[in-house]
């Protein structure tokens, strides 16, 4: 969802702890001592029952069908549904306070609207879905981003709605150790769209501008760049996969600044949701948009073929590259920008090559 302009809900699924958990009951049966026993009478009834009085006696075991036995941590019956029922209770208690925080105005927003509240309890869960069952995104790299401080990360754009840079932000937040949130620089078109505009700003997309991305930075924000913009996601199916021109840099001067490093990203199975065969430009200058994509179901199926192909997904974040040893005046280096530049451009397209050589099917 970023423009080349740039110079440019985690439910509670805690189950009772065992501190909280009802004592478990322990074998009632007597244990021997060893030495002649008077052979019980219930011995007479069968070797299946005396397997099983044995397995009593023994007090930390309990009977199981067959004669095996097993610890006595299985739990008892009925202690699963009571562990289940606290952890409803825990999360109705969570929600409600979570409303009454809503509805009071007991949240924090920061500077650029984004709720991270409102982000991880609410939006986060709704493209979690989307993320793990429709898409099945894979994730590989992570452990490049660094735990905390600034950094930047790069990533090509594509799939003529941009889900991508939404999917890389559940790949972040749900598969970094740390946890840590993305900031996407987003298109000015985000940001005058009724809704599209306001939830946006609450996931913590902000303006695809240099000031903006420095802010965020100093912070000590991880944030998520798209340098290939409109001309990424716009692009025509015979040209998936194929990396457009990155503006002119300004993402590396930004890093430079603040000595952050940059991370390339390459996301793989985007390109094929909606294959854009043709575009009608004229109707795309009519309506101000950027473009108007023509895709097999797009417009011929109406709303339904609004819906995305269930690709399959990958995302790989590269080895960071560091920017902490250029002196300051490297920020202003048309050379330095160039160069370092095209090698993000180059790192993120020879992954994409390498992903698309080992997969082996769009959808599967």
């Amino acid at each position: 969802m970023a423009d080349a302009k740039v110079i440019p809900f985690d439910d509670d699924r805690s189950r009772g702890s065992a501190a909280q958990r009802p004592p478990r009951r322990r074998g009632t049966g007597n244990r021997r001592t060893g030495g002649e026993q008077p052979v019980p009478v219930r011995e007479l009834h069968g070797a299946g029952e005396a397997r099983d009085d044995a397995a009593r006696d023994a007090g930390d075991l309990q009977a199981l069908p067959g004669g095996t036995a097993a610890p006595d941590d299985t739990p008892v019956p009925g202690e699963e549904r009571r562990a289940d029922a606290g952890g409803l209770e825990r999360r109705i208690a969570g929600g409600l306070a979570f409303l009454r925080r809503r509805l009071t105005g007991d949240y924090e927003v920061d500077d650029f609207g984004y709720d991270e509240e409102l982000t991880d309890q609410v939006l986060m869960s709704l493209l979690r879905p989307v993320y793990e069952k429709y898409f099945r995104v894979e994730v590989k790299g992570v452990e490049n981003i660094p735990a905390d401080g600034g950094a930047l990360i790069v990533a090509n754009h594509s799939g003529t709605l941009p889900l991508d840079g939404l999917m890389m932000q559940v790949a972040v937040h749900d598969h970094h150790p740390a946890g840590r949130h993305l900031r996407l620089l987003a298109a000015d078109l985000v940001f005058v769209l009724p809704v599209v505009n306001e939830l946006a700003r609450k996931l913590g997309h902000t303006l695809a501008c240099a000031e903006d991305a420095e802010r965020l930075l100093a912070q000590g924000e991880l944030v998520g760049v798209m340098p290939e913009g409109f001309k990424g996601i716009g692009k025509p199916f015979s040209e998936r996969y194929k990396l457009q021109r990155f503006g002119r840099g300004g993402f590396v001067s930004t890093a430079l600044r603040h000595g952050a490093p940059i991370i390339p990203c390459s996301i793989v199975g985007a390109e094929e949701i909606y294959p854009m065969l043709g575009n009608a430009k004229t109707l795309a200058r009519v309506l101000g948009f950027p473009y108007f994509p023509l895709t097999p179901t797009f417009p011929w199926l109406g709303p339904l073929g609004a819906v995305p192909l269930p690709t399959k997904w990958t995302i790989q974040f590269g080895e960071p590259i560091p920017t902490d040893g250029y002196p300051p005046e490297a920020a202003e280096d048309p050379m330095l920008m160039f160069n370092l530049t095209d090698q993000v451009r180059e790192q993120i397209q020879h992954t994409l090559y390498k992903l698309l050589v080992q997969r082996r099917s769009v959808f599967f």
